[in-house]
């Protein structure tokens, strides 16, 4: 059942990215999409899913799509005709992967009001709903509950403070009861929920970006200009999705290692963006990817390199002998098992506290966080100086990683069975 106080906050949020469109290219973005999703569902289903789409699976953005990945590739793999939705929350998401062919229709969610559910779900007529990792949609939830359509929730992770398990937490259990099955990606998890009477309709079946980047592992893609730029380096570092957080206090340390290469790949950029990264790090020693397959004899002479494109940083991260991946100081940290598969050391800030690999790749020795300047610059001074040391913390990064693949073979077995 709905709860008049959840739908006027979600209403209030509504308004809020309207507000914020006026001057938000991402927020105008959110808003155009779901404008438009359910005149173009409407259509697609007609022509590829007449009778409702099989699966329809929900991802708030790029890093949930990367968790959602390896299952949808497994089904598609084992069953080619099912037909599946993919539907973003985020521009950050959609962007990049509304033409992605692993989905039959990739579309924006609406907005999670009574109205826009049911218009959705009637365009959509999913015969199982999957979401992914923290997607609670409440109204969402309880009209699949209510029209006896299968929903499931995979990766999933809990902790003692979410408002789950707390005392005034009672419309945010009954949610919890719309699903089918919650997977999830730890034992503590489970264990919370067992504590709300949710458990028996649980299972731990890990994380499925683990699958995703051993897969990405092993379809690298080769990349003849960076593997130019970092011949000749005696040691390459690779910051990926990084922000300006991040930078002021990384820049410092190379500008006093001037043995040391980087690879800098922002999480988010315009020509304002990258203009102020290469001030900041020295513009004539600075070149962009761009630039550098237009001027590949440059490789050899400059120490920055900037990728000013998206969808390569799983294939980079080869090139580099450590990486530190951004997010730590801001919202959270990013993909960081994507540069563990690697077998390379993995640094990162210290908002981590809601990504259990943070912990394991710590605890294993393959992991490092760092706070400010000075707990950065010992832990690269250490690996640049001490080879045994970077070789040793690589080698327990990759074995964290392999421990913890295979989420998405459960995850397929329970689906048949629940």
């Amino acid at each position: 059942m709905s709860s008049p106080l959840y739908d006027i906050a979600i209403h209030a949020y509504a308004g809020a990215v309207r507000l914020a469109a006026v001057r938000s290219a991402k927020a105008d973005a959110m808003l155009r999409g779901q404008a438009d999703c359910i005149r173009n569902l409407r259509k697609i289903r007609a022509e590829k899913a007449p009778g409702g789409f099989d699966y329809w699976f929900h991802a708030a953005s790029l890093g949930e799509f990367e968790q959602a990945r390896p299952l949808i590739e497994a089904i598609k793999a084992g069953h080619p005709a099912t037909t599946v939705l993919l539907s973003f929350f985020s521009p950050s998401g959609y962007n990049v992967r509304h033409n992605w062919p692993g989905a039959d229709a990739v579309v924006y969610l609406p907005f999670d009001t009574p109205r826009r559910v049911k218009a959705f779900l009637d365009a959509a007529a999913p015969r199982k709903a999957i979401f992914v990792k923290y997607e609670f949609w409440a109204n969402y939830l309880h009209e699949l509950n209510r029209r006896e359509i299968p929903v499931y929730i995979i990766s999933a992770i809990f902790r003692p403070k979410q408002r789950f398990f707390r005392p005034w937490g009672a419309f945010w259990r009954n949610v919890l009861h719309c699903f089918t099955h919650i997977f999830v990606q730890d034992d503590n998890s489970k264990q919370l929920l067992d504590n709300i009477g949710v458990g028996e309709k649980t299972t731990v079946a890990g994380d499925t970006r683990f699958d995703r980047v051993a897969q990405l592992r092993n379809e690298a893609r080769q990349l003849p200009e960076i593997e130019a730029f970092t011949t000749a380096a005696r040691f390459t570092i690779v910051f990926g999705s990084s922000w300006p957080a991040d930078e002021q206090h990384y820049i410092p340390w190379l500008h006093s290692h001037p043995d040391v290469k980087a690879i800098i790949a922002p999480h988010e950029f315009d020509n304002a963006r990258l203009d102020a990264l290469r001030r900041a790090l020295c513009s004539d020693n600075t070149i962009l990817l761009s630039e550098l397959r237009q001027n590949p004899e440059k490789a050899g002479t400059v120490r920055y390199l900037i990728i000013d494109c998206f969808g390569l940083l799983g294939s980079i991260y080869r090139y580099g002998q450590a990486a530190l991946v951004g997010g730590g100081f801001g919202t959270g940290i990013h993909n960081i098992n994507e540069a563990a598969v690697y077998g390379i050391p993995v640094l990162f800030g210290p908002n981590n506290h809601k990504f259990r690999e943070a912990a394991g790749l710590q605890s294993c020795g393959g992991g490092f966080c760092y706070h400010d300047r000075d707990t950065l610059a010992a832990i690269l001074d250490r690996f640049v100086s001490d080879p045994a040391a970077l070789t040793a913390a690589g080698e327990a990064a990759a074995r964290y990683i392999k421990a913890n693949t295979g989420a998405t073979a459960a995850i397929l077995r329970q689906l048949d069975t629940v």
